[in-house]
């Protein structure tokens, strides 16, 4: 996967690619070679994607807690997803992956970045997606009393 990942990055003319074969090497990277953007996959050994994402997020020594992490998955349960977006991936792409698919989340990264929320149990990307214009307070529903 991280040859077909490295192939579709130098088709778009990106050249300065480093290759890891799991989350303990590429923190080990990142502190050696400072990186734009972090493509991990949800399962690696023995340092998955999740616990690579919350020590780039929240370690003290972390090189980059701001890396944009986009993570590549063939696991696209909901619990997975939300696993994910909880320790603070940027974007999410499922497998199998196509150019477009992993454009597109560069390109929201790069484009269309998200700000960064620091709470009591979290640190990264706000969660939100979107923003409503017409937002005037803390509640978000209907049903939420007033």
């Amino acid at each position: 996967m991280r040859t077909i990942a490295s192939a579709i990055l130098q088709s778009a003319g990106i050249r300065k690619i480093r290759e890891v074969a799991d989350g303990a090497a590429a923190l080990e990277a990142l502190r050696e070679h400072p990186a734009d953007i972090a493509i991990v996959d949800f399962n690696m050994f023995p340092l998955d994607g999740v616990e690579f994402t919350r020590l780039v997020r929240n370690s003290p020594d972390s090189p980059n807690p701001y890396l944009p992490i986009i993570m590549m998955t063939g696991h696209s349960e909901r619990a997975r997803v939300m696993e994910a977006r909880d320790a603070g991936v940027t974007e999410f792409v499922v497998k199998p992956i196509t150019a477009k698919a992993i454009f597109d989340r560069i390109q929201a990264v790069i484009i269309r970045p998200r700000p960064f929320v620091k709470t009591e149990g979290y640190f990264g990307p706000d969660r939100r997606r979107a923003n409503a214009a017409g937002y005037q307070g803390p509640f978000r529903r209907i049903s939420d009393a007033k």
